[in-house]
């Protein structure tokens, strides 16, 4: 069994993936993001350091894909705060032209080989609301976020779940607090239950 979280960047994607790691006894299998040595440069000038920084997103989340369909091969269940086509969302915004054909090309082969989650929770937010839990992180290269950047996430986000046709569900993160309320949280653990995935 294979749970994903999913949703623009400070929806709270890895909270909720280690609370429902706690909860259903899922091995919690969370995104290394930090150690993209392109990232810093990437926000303060994203034309000139996209492709690096997708690169090397990709080559390091499949790396990390490959660890998770170990995982689910061996007949553990994981819950993890992001999916591969996360990749192409960020590419989709951020290549142009022959970077984006090659990304294109290198991403299918690869994507061809990665397990896919048999539910994904898509955290969607406001604007007003990410930019808030943004700042509340206080991580060093997020500090500067710029608010237009997270509002053209938000649009590819949505644009991805209008034509995704795997198994999904729409979480407002703008009404739910599932840190500070449980009965919050087990609203989500309830539509998860309902969802019609087996355990």
């Amino acid at each position: 069994m294979y749970i994903c979280v999913e949703g623009v960047i400070g929806v709270g994607k890895t909270t909720l993936a280690r609370m429902i790691s706690d909860e259903f006894g899922f091995l919690p299998f969370l995104e290394v993001v930090e150690e993209n040595p392109f990232l810093a440069n990437f926000y303060q000038d994203r034309e000139r350091w996209a492709f690096q920084t997708q690169l090397f997103f990709l080559l390091s989340r499949y790396s990390q894909q490959n660890e998770l369909s170990k995982i689910l091969d061996s007949g553990k269940n994981a819950v993890s705060d992001y999916m591969f086509d996360k990749d192409r969302i960020f590419a989709r915004m951020n290549l142009v032209g022959d970077q984006m054909d090659l990304y294109d090309k290198v991403f299918d082969i690869l994507d061809s080989k990665v397990s896919k989650p048999d539910l994904i929770l898509y955290l969607r937010a406001s604007i007003e609301t990410l930019m808030k839990r943004i700042a509340m992180r206080d991580r060093v290269f997020e500090r500067n976020m710029d608010k237009g950047y997270i509002s053209s996430l938000i649009t590819a986000y949505d644009e991805f779940f209008d034509n995704y046709h795997g198994n999904f569900l729409t979480i407002n993160a703008n009404e739910v607090d599932f840190v500070q309320n449980k009965e919050d949280f087990h609203f989500i653990l309830s539509k998860i239950r309902e969802s019609g995935v087996e355990f």
